[in-house]
């Protein structure tokens, strides 16, 4: 069944925060997003100039009418507009037939743009939420408001601290839990962009995705910090202030485990006549690289394709597999009997690959890149 993933929301009329991009982002990912609206914002990319919360009554009456007609898998919880919502909601997800939902509790207070969306009540009344929470996902600021790392642990949800408001060029995020401190952690280079409205909520509602669809919480966090990142490199550059993130444009891009095709290696006999050729059927060329007779393209629904002009490459055609979850996947096929020519391993190009022929001997390749398929450091 598809994942049912209910949004508890503010609305974003600039479409890149807020239930807009939690749609988004739930639906990318193989989810279905249903919501219950509990404020309504004036908002663009400069930020927002007017909030008109919706009455908890009428937020709890949405939350009763998609929970007992289309059911819930897990929650996501964002802007949540009063304390009395607070409380409301807190006491609506602990009846019973909301009780064992997956719940990502994203303590939205200030906007990307400044403005402040909890006052010091609303804050306060947070505290029922985290006790009810699977995993709480403040930025750094918010952090310190809810009274630290501690604090929020006390409440016995597990806490992914992000770093994005931190200082320096690597971005660093880590999961903590109660009594075990951090249990996780991931870095990679922090992407400079302006158009960055929304990753919050976009985050969240991609771990509250995955925990709908079964997974446990720490690849539900290593897949939605993938579709943040590269939802940030496919910004389309909307609006003169911190615009919205590029959602839409996360495909084909192997955060599912299931195999995706979506890399194919062609031999070449020359590198600039092959280049030319596939520039003019009209793909895009993304990675050039005359030097190792090596270049990629990207076509419109993100599928890439390489040439190679080598004589390691003269073999024939090399296809592209790609997992989410490359080593548990190849440790299946492996125990099937299936015979491979390398398995996993990290590539200096930021690939992780194994390698394998089929009966008629073609080669494939299985393996997992993240953003790096599309965006790798070196991109044109």
């Amino acid at each position: 069944m598809t994942a049912r993933v209910l949004i508890i929301a503010g609305s974003d009329s600039g479409g890149g925060a807020g239930v807009q991009a939690d749609i988004k982002a739930v639906t990318m990912l193989g989810g279905h997003a249903i919501t219950a609206i509990t404020a309504i914002t004036a908002q663009n990319t400069l930020g927002v100039q007017g909030v008109h919360p919706v009455p908890a009554a009428m937020v709890l009456a949405q939350i009763d009418s998609v929970a007992s007609d289309i059911g819930v898998d897990a929650v996501k919880i964002g802007m949540i507009g009063s304390a009395e919502t607070a409380a409301a909601v807190a006491d609506r997800l602990a009846q019973p037939d909301l009780a064992a939902a997956a719940l990502v509790f994203d303590p939205v207070m200030i906007a990307t743009s400044g403005s402040v969306l909890a006052d010091d009540a609303t804050i306060a009344a947070f505290k029922a939420l985290l006790d009810r929470a699977t995993v709480a996902t403040p930025n750094l600021p918010e952090l310190e408001a809810l009274g630290g790392e501690e604090a929020v642990l006390a409440h016995g949800c597990s806490l992914l601290v992000k770093g994005g408001h931190a200082e320096g060029e690597t971005v660093i995020d880590r999961l903590l839990e109660a009594g075990e401190g951090e249990v996780a952690r991931w870095e990679a280079p922090r992407i400079d962009t302006p158009h960055s409205h929304g990753t919050g909520c976009t985050l969240a509602s991609a771990i509250a995705t995955g925990l709908a669809q079964g997974m446990p919480l720490e690849p539900a966090i290593a897949r939605a910090r993938d579709f943040v990142r590269l939802s940030l490199l496919d910004a389309p550059g909307l609006g003169t202030g911190h615009g919205p993130m590029g959602q839409q444009y996360v495909r084909n891009d192997g955060l599912f485990t299931g195999p995706a095709l979506n890399q194919v290696t062609l031999p070449a006999s020359d590198y600039t006549v092959s280049v030319a050729f596939y520039k003019q059927m009209g793909l895009k060329q993304i990675v050039d690289s005359p030097d190792n007779g090596y270049a990629r393209f990207e076509a419109a629904n993100g599928v890439t394709l390489s040439i190679h002009a080598s004589d390691e490459a003269a073999g024939g055609t090399t296809t592209y597999l790609e997992s989410g979850a490359l080593d548990a996947w190849v440790a299946y096929l492996a125990r099937r009997g299936l015979r491979f020519d390398q398995m996993p391993k990290d590539e200096e190009w930021g690939w992780r690959e194994a390698r394998l022929t089929d009966p008629a001997g073609n080669r494939l390749c299985l393996y997992q890149a993240a953003e790096y398929r599309r965006y790798p450091p070196w991109r044109i």
